[in-house]
């Protein structure tokens, strides 16, 4: 496969890697992005391996609760403009409400919102507004008790980023602080066990092949791999990490200490895993004139 200039600039800017490592790294997987990353982490060259991708996006995300049930919903718009609008902030803050009595994105999508369907209602916003929208997602928690949070909120229950803590019974504040943290941390999974397996499997092949390049015999190897998937589970599972108010315990610990269990977490983040294309400043002012 050819590699081009956009492959590898695409690459540097998602590992911090160096021009040449990073075209040698795709020659090497035949232009495959994923295992070019995977490639130069193994060799030590991947200074930031963003798995994420880059948030282009813009719009809210609201929460809402009702009872043991908590929502989130992510509704897009093109600018961040729209999403300090006070009409767009109040549609989305019914779309939450109607959020709140569906299970998925498509039953939201077509539920009713003022005599209209929410994708209607959406559609006729665009007509006013003058920009694209969209309900992206929607995800939903229960529990026992739900405690929600909004980190950058641009309006009372809508913000950048909307956390759900679903806890095994009541406690607002510890689930609050909670909240922040996974608004900080950005867990992959709560626990081990709710972690993807072949997530889990890759990762611990490639610190296998990182081991390996230094030489170190193979029973030496696999007692390192425990020790680094150890740290790995602390660094990407809720309930291993490090509690950000008190990290001297991890947040199962000060769970515990708190009363309470855990039971699943939901966090969206505005934009999260969307690119858009950026022209340069003299190709969209060429456009405009045409």
């Amino acid at each position: 496969m050819a590699i081009t200039a956009s492959m590898v600039k695409e690459l540097r800017d998602s590992t911090g890697a160096g021009m040449m490592d990073a075209k040698k790294a795709l020659t090497e997987t035949d232009g495959d992005m994923e295992a070019a990353v995977d490639w130069l982490r193994t060799k030590g060259l991947a200074k930031a391996a963003k798995k994420s991708g880059r948030t282009a996006a813009e719009g809210l995300v609201a929460v809402a609760v009702e009872g043991g049930k908590g929502i989130a919903v992510e509704v897009n718009s093109e600018t961040d403009f729209v999403g300090k609008n006070a009409d767009f902030q109040q549609m989305v803050s019914k779309i939450a409400a109607v959020a709140l009595t569906v299970d998925d994105t498509e039953a939201l999508k077509a539920a009713d919102l003022d005599g209209k369907t929410v994708e209607q209602t959406v559609t006729d916003a665009v007509a006013v507004i003058g920009e694209n929208m969209s309900v992206r997602r929607m995800e939903a928690l229960e529990g026992a008790s739900v405690v929600n949070y909004v980190h950058n909120a641009a309006a009372p229950g809508m913000g950048n980023i909307g956390v759900l803590v679903a806890l095994s019974a009541e406690n607002e504040a510890f689930g609050r602080q909670v909240a922040m943290h996974i608004a900080a941390t950005n867990p992959a999974a709560l626990d081990e066990a709710s972690l993807d397996q072949s997530v889990v499997e890759k990762e611990k092949q490639v610190q296998m092949d990182i081991a390996r390049e230094s030489g170190k015999p193979e029973q030496v190897i696999e007692k390192m791999i425990v020790g680094r998937m150890k740290k790995y589970m602390a660094e990407v599972t809720l309930l291993n990490q490090q509690f950000v108010v008190n990290p001297d315990v991890t947040v199962a610990e000060a769970a515990k200490e708190a009363g309470v269990e855990i039971t699943g977490y939901v966090r969206l983040e505005k934009g999260e895993g969307i690119e858009v294309e950026k022209e340069d400043f003299a190709a969209e002012v060429a456009k405009i004139g045409k």
